[in-house]
C-alpha cells in the first residue's frame, strides 16, 4: 500500500523520465536485435542459430540497457541529493544569499523587488529548503529520479523491441521471413518514435519517417556484412 501511494505522488519530471527510458531501450533493442539477425541469417539458413544469436543478442542488449540506465540515474539522483545538502548548509550559514536567490527568482518571473522579497520571506520561513532547492535546481525535494524504474523500463521496452523481429524471422515462413522482418522492424521503429515525439512535443511524421529510415538502413548495413561471410 505505501508504495502504490508513493507511485501515486510521482512527479511529472519522475514518470517522463520512466517513459523517456522504455522509449530509449525499445528502439535500441529493435535495431541491436535485427541487425545480429540479418547478418546471421544472411550468412546462414540454420532456423536454430538464427534464433539463438537473436535471442543472446535480445538478452545482452536488454541488460546492457538496463545496468546503463541504472548508473546514469543514479549520478544524476546522487547530483541532486549533493545539491539539496549544499543548500541545507547554506541556509544555515548564509540565509541572506539564499533569500536574495529566492527574491531574484522572482523579480525575474516579472513581480516587484518589493513583492518579490515579501514572498521570499514569507516562502523561507514555511517551507525554506524545498523553496530553495525548487528555485535554484529545479528539484521537488523528496522527489528523486528513482534509478530501477528507469532500469526496469529499459530492460522490459529493450526486450519487447527486440522481440518483434526475433519472433518475425522465427516464426515467419522461410519465403517471407525478410518481409516479416522488414515489416515488423517498420512498425515497431514508427511505434517508438510516435511516443518519443509526443513526449519531447516534436514532429511527429518527421519522427516516424526518421525512425523507419534508420532501421532499413540498419537492415541493409547488416545484411550486406553477413554476406560477406
Amino acid at each position: 500500500m505505501e508504495m502504490w501511494k508513493k507511485r501515486q505522488k510521482q512527479t511529472m519530471e519522475e514518470k517522463l523520465n520512466t517513459l523517456r527510458a522504455g522509449v530509449l531501450g525499445s528502439n535500441d533493442g529493435i535495431l541491436t536485435v535485427v541487425g545480429v539477425l540479418v547478418s546471421v541469417a544472411a550468412a546462414t539458413t540454420d532456423r536454430f542459430t538464427i534464433f539463438i544469436a537473436g535471442l543472446s543478442d535480445l538478452l545482452a542488449c536488454a541488460f546492457s540497457m538496463a545496468s546503463g540506465e541504472y548508473a546514469s540515474v543514479s549520478t544524476q539522483k546522487d547530483t541532486e541529493k549533493s545539491a539539496v545538502a549544499h543548500e541545507e548548509k547554506l541556509l544555515k550559514t548564509d540565509f541572506e544569499g539564499e533569500l536574495a536567490a529566492v527574491q531574484k527568482y522572482y523579480v525575474d518571473k516579472g513581480v516587484s523587488p518589493e513583492t518579490s522579497m515579501a514572498i521570499a520571506r514569507d516562502l523561507l520561513k514555511k517551507k525554506p529548503l524545498e523553496t530553495v532547492v525548487r528555485v535554484k535546481y529545479d528539484i521537488e525535494l523528496g522527489h528523486y529520479l528513482n534509478p530501477w524504474d528507469a532500469a526496469f523500463s529499459s530492460l522490459f521496452s529493450a526486450a519487447a523491441g527486440g522481440l518483434s523481429p526475433l519472433m518475425a524471422m522465427t516464426f515467419a515462413p522461410e519465403a517471407d521471413k525478410w518481409i516479416a522482418v522488414i515489416l515488423a522492424v517498420i512498425l515497431t521503429s514508427a511505434l517508438t518514435a510516435f511516443i518519443s515525439s509526443k513526449l519531447g512535443n516534436g514532429l511527429v511524421k518527421i519522427a516516424v519517417i526518421r525512425n523507419i529510415i534508420i532501421g532499413l538502413i540498419t537492415i541493409t548495413i547488416h545484411y550486406g556484412v553477413g554476406k560477406l561471410f
